[in-house]
């Protein structure tokens, strides 16, 4: 019995564990059901047998024996003369099943039914990732990268699912290489030439929410309610949780002991800085902790507008507005108020000045405590003294006040 070499076409459907033994044997049956339509015109008296562990299958014709001349259906009777020259003990009544050669169709329609069937095993393949990764949408996903390019990663899933990580969707400080395995949220499956395209992000609030729920069992039983995620991706977030019992901080239990439940999520981030707060529908005290770590002093609220002028210490103002005015943006996203910066008993706007913790991903954290030991806690506050001042009063070699002023300077220049 030829087999078409239906082994490949087999070894696909196995390939898609998704694809039940039912779903194979049904376009098998379909394909070869075809072919005898256009071979004997119908396929009533047909029944297509599939052997999907040898890979292989069987045709089999099924007619009834006649008297002699009265063969009215030659697709469905036969007579009774031909019939005992297949098998001389058969009698007129009874049916009689002969095997079709599957050679017997030709090699041009053989090999139109091998295409047909990898490509009807490539469309169920399509239909079964669309529907997985459609009901996967907002969840995290781990996936090996097999491809860097310059506007997209391309990544293989477990089962040699291709997903694609766009640039637009990497925290700026990604970094990957081919092999590397990376955790991300799916964001969208889109339809492209009729293929599923799944994208993942890294930047997505919802990323962020997923790897709290991960870290904090509390989120993921439901004590604990993620009311609003902000991100500037790779630099600052900023959630707002509420504790559904009394009994439960909500923001010591995302945090963790000594910063233990945060700092996994931190790392994975690239080292994003995560302001958690307490959710409140008292606007001025939201406002007050979305500028977190700044303190404020004083406030004037306008409702109406949507509109904060909010006073604080010369000191914290540049907290307030934080580096690349990352710190207030997102104050503002989580708030839905604009938010005016003051400083304290004065109605002139604060120069624009950033605290030098917020350099510390440029400038090393040892540096950084030796400026802050002669009382350079801003970045203005270090240009204000000359490279041979700083060189007098601290322990640092000129290089590296050279470069400390360089980097600050380009901040500004940005500005």
């Amino acid at each position: 019995m030829a087999s078409i070499n239906l082994i490949e076409a087999f070894q696909d459907f196995k390939e898609a564990e998704n694809i039940d033994r039912p779903t194979m044997m049904k376009v098998v049956e379909d394909v070869f059901k075809t072919l005898l339509r256009k071979k004997y015109g119908s396929d009533e008296n047909f029944d297509v047998i599939v052997n999907a562990e040898k890979g292989d299958l069987e045709i089999m014709r099924r007619r009834t024996i006649v008297e002699d001349g009265a063969v009215n259906d030659p697709l469905a009777e036969i007579a009774y003369a031909d019939a005992v020259k297949i098998e001389p003990d058969y009698e007129v009544g009874e049916e009689l099943y002969e095997e079709v050669e599957i050679l017997d169709f030709g090699r041009r329609a053989i090999l139109a039914a091998k295409q047909t069937l990898a490509s009807r095993i490539g469309d169920l393949k399509k239909n079964v990732l669309l529907k997985k990764y459609s009901e996967r949408v907002g969840e995290i996903v781990s996936a090996e990268v097999y491809q860097v390019w310059k506007k997209e990663i391309l990544l293989l899933d477990e089962e040699g699912s291709e997903l694609i990580l766009p640039k637009s969707e990497q925290i700026p400080q990604d970094y990957f290489k081919k092999g590397e395995n990376i955790r991300a949220v799916v964001k969208k499956v889109e339809l492209k030439n009729n293929s599923p395209v799944i994208i993942l992000s890294r930047t997505s609030p919802l990323f962020l929410s997923k790897l709290l729920e991960i870290e904090v069992p509390e989120i993921f039983d439901g004590l604990i309610v993620i009311k609003k995620i902000v991100r500037e991706p790779g630099e600052r977030a900023k959630v707002a949780v509420e504790s559904y019992d009394d009994r439960i901080d909500p923001v010591g239990a995302c945090v963790g002991m000594k910063g233990s439940r945060i700092h996994g999520i931190v790392r994975e981030l690239k080292n994003e800085n995560i302001d958690v707060i307490n959710w409140t529908s008292n606007v001025q005290l939201l406002i007050q902790r979305s500028l977190t770590p700044s303190r404020i002093t004083n406030m004037e609220l306008d409702s109406e507008k949507s509109h904060a002028n909010v006073y604080l210490k010369p000191d914290q103002v540049s907290l307030a507005i934080g580096r690349k005015g990352v710190n207030i943006k997102l104050a503002q996203e989580l708030t839905g108020y604009t938010i005016d910066v003051f400083r304290d008993n004065e109605g002139e706007p604060e120069e624009f000045d950033i605290d030098l913790e917020e350099f510390s991903d440029e400038i090393e954290s040892w540096v950084i405590d030796e400026l802050k030991r002669i009382g350079c806690d801003t970045a203005r506050s270090v240009l204000d003294l000359t490279a041979e001042e700083l060189e007098r009063r601290t322990d640092l070699e000129k290089q590296t006040i050279d470069d400390v002023r360089r980097v600050l300077k380009e901040e500004f220049e940005k500005g």
